[in-house]
C-alpha cells in the first residue's frame, strides 16, 4: 500500500476470535515513525490483545500487520519480533531486585548474554555511555547502585521502561504506566515518555485520563475490538459514542 514506508506500525482490517467471542474485529490502525498513541477504551476493548497480535503472542484470523514499513509480523514468533524492535512493557514492574539499577539495565542491553556473563562482563565505552543516558532518561542517576527493591513502585516502573530502552527498540509498547503512582510520578512519567518520543515510536495503554492529557497525543479510542474514535482527546471525549460506552456523562 502507498504510504505505508512511513509508518512503524500499520494494521488493516485484523480480526481475532477466540472461543466464538471476537476480541479483535476488523481493527485497523496506522502510527507514523516516531508519532507516540494514547490508546483507550472499556476492559474488554481489545487493547492487550492488539499488543499481544503486534508482540507476536496471539496470531490474527485475517488483516495485515506490518512494522517498519514493509515487515509482515504475522510471519515471525515472540523472540524475532522483540529482535526487529518492538518492545513491550507489562502493566506490573518485572525488575531484577536484587540486582542494583545498573545491573538490571546491564543485563537488559541488547545482544545475547548470560546472567553470569552480564555481570562479570567488562562494559565498552559505548554500553558505559548508553547506560548513562538511560539512567538520565528515567531520572535514577543517583540510585543507580542500589537495589532494584529499595525504589518505590514508580521508579520500579521507570527502571523497567529503561530496561526496554537497553534493548534499543523502535517501538515501544507500555501498558498502563501510571497504574499505582503518585500524582508527581505521573506527571514524571508523563515528561519521561516524551522524552523517550523524541528518537522513538511510542504507543501508552492508559486508563488515567488526566496522565493522557499531560501527554498530548493523538489518541485512539478501541471499543469491542475496533476503532471506536480517534484524534485529539478533547475531540475523542466530546464523541458521543465514546461518551456513552466509556467516560460516562
Amino acid at each position: 500500500m502507498a504510504g505505508r514506508s512511513q509508518t512503524i506500525l500499520y494494521l488493516d482490517g485484523v480480526s481475532v476470535t477466540f472461543d466464538g467471542f471476537r476480541a479483535i474485529n476488523n481493527l485497523s490502525l496506522v502510527l507514523d515513525k516516531g508519532e507516540m498513541r494514547a490508546i483507550i477504551g472499556p476492559n474488554g476493548a481489545g487493547k492487550t490483545t492488539m499488543m499481544d497480535i503486534v508482540t507476536g503472542k496471539t496470531r490474527p484470523d485475517q488483516g495485515e500487520v506490518f512494522f517498519d514499513g514493509d515487515i509482515d509480523l504475522t510471519r515471525h514468533d515472540e523472540t524475532e519480533i522483540a529482535m526487529l524492535g518492538i518492545g513491550r512493557k507489562f502493566q506490573k514492574p518485572t525488575v531484577f531486585e536484587n540486582h542494583t539499577v545498573e545491573d538490571n539495565l546491564v543485563l537488559s542491553l541488547k545482544g545475547p548474554r548470560s546472567i553470569l556473563s552480564a555481570l562479570f562482563h567488562r562494559s565498552s565505552h559505548g554500553e558505559s555511555r548508553r547506560i548513562e543516558e538511560i539512567l538520565a532518561v528515567i531520572r535514577l542517576e543517583t540510585r543507580r547502585h542500589e537495589l532494584a527493591m529499595s525504589l518505590s513502585h514508580g521508579q520500579k516502573q521507570w527502571l523497567e521502561i529503561g530496561m526496554l530502552l537497553a534493548q534499543d527498540p523502535k517501538l515501544l509498547l507500555i501498558d498502563e504506566p501510571v497504574a499505582g503512582m503518585t500524582d508527581a510520578e505521573t506527571e514524571e512519567t508523563a515528561r519521561l515518555l516524551k522524552d523517550i518520543a523524541r528518537n522513538h515510536s511510542v504507543i501508552v495503554v492508559e486508563h488515567d485520563m488526566h496522565f493522557v492529557r499531560e501527554l498530548g497525543v493523538k489518541v485512539t479510542c478501541l471499543h469491542e475490538g475496533t476503532v471506536l474514535s480517534e484524534g485529539s482527546l478533547d475531540a475523542v471525549s466530546a464523541d458521543e459514542r465514546v461518551i456513552e460506552v466509556y467516560l460516562g456523562r
